[in-house]
């Protein structure tokens, strides 16, 4: 059975060679609950596949252990940042579901 999670992050950008790629932190607490409860549908590095939805938008990714924060990465798509209007700096609520 699917389980939904309801978080809050600030949108930061990553450089890296091919652009610039943006993220979500899950709040520590939270990635924690996920790490436990979830341990049988991590994937490679730990990943974890979720849905998510930001504001009206959804769409599948997989979120990253982050080792220096002690959270995972929510990569936010390009198509859902535009739809949402979306910018480095903004505080998001967003929807997880496993």
């Amino acid at each position: 059975m699917a389980q939904v999670y309801k978080a809050k992050g600030k949108v930061w950008l990553w450089p890296g060679e091919q652009g610039v790629w943006h993220f979500a932190h899950v709040d520590k607490k939270l990635s924690e609950e996920i790490k436990e409860k979830h341990t049988r549908v991590r994937r490679g590095f730990g990943s974890v596949r979720v849905k998510v939805t930001i504001g009206k938008t959804s769409w599948k990714t997989s979120i990253f252990p982050d080792k220096r924060s002690g959270t995972y990465l929510l990569p936010l798509k390009a198509a859902a940042r535009r739809a949402e209007g979306l910018a480095e700096g903004d505080t998001i609520a967003f929807t997880l579901t496993i």
